[in-house]
């Protein structure tokens, strides 16, 4: 399951740059290069450069995101939703990319939150190792948890290279996952209302 909070990694567990870099070394030297050949020299410190941005979102809390709300909505009663969310991610089972686009909704009770805030909750939860089901769920338990509203829709819709370009090899496929919460799996009418709003 895709946790909510920062992991907790102490010096005594998470390996040293260098380490890493010597595991990249490793890896090559396993695919039958050469680590000391000139084009790949830098490759080491190169990789974790970039596992440092893939993996950003170990380090952050998308529930601190939601922290902030705003009361004054004015009797405001319905479906807050940010559609076609653009995200990158990387599948938990063999490391490649995962990238698609989320839908996150949300039907606020007593408060709404900054509607570029359910973007960012999205980047933290696609900055980790994921299996979509869990990134799905995650999302929605994080707004439930924060912002405690009415409903909740999470629907994504994304493309996993290792499907793609290894196994199956199947490039046109996508996978899709939803969740419903609330009155937005209560209300089968806000529901449809909720899909035919992201199709639009």
């Amino acid at each position: 399951m895709v946790s909510s909070k920062v992991v907790d990694m102490s010096n005594d567990t998470k390996p040293t740059r260098e380490t890493a870099e010597d595991a990249v070394r490793t890896l090559l030297r396993y695919i039958g290069e050469d680590p000391k050949r000139e084009g790949l020299i830098d490759t080491p410190a190169r990789v974790i450069r970039a596992y440092d941005e893939f993996f950003k979102g170990y380090n952050q809390d998308p529930a601190k995101e939601l922290g902030k709300t705003f009361e004054d909505i004015e009797g405001f009663d319905d479906i807050v939703l940010v559609k076609d969310i653009e995200f990158t991610s990387h599948c938990e089972h063999h490391m490649v990319p995962i990238n698609g686009f989320a839908h996150v909704a949300y039907w606020p009770d007593q408060a709404v939150v900054g509607i570029s805030k359910l973007a960012r909750i999205v980047d933290i939860f696609s900055g980790r190792l994921v299996s979509q089901e869990n990134m799905t769920n995650g999302i929605a338990n994080c707004i439930q948890d924060t912002l405690k509203p009415k409903g909740i829709a999470v629907y994504i819709d994304a493309d996993h290279q290792c499907m793609s370009i290894r196994g199956v090899k199947k490039r046109a496929s996508s996978t899709v996952t939803t969740t419903f919460r609330g009155l937005l799996k209560e209300d089968h009418s806000a529901q449809m209302r909720f899909l035919e709003m992201i199709k639009s």
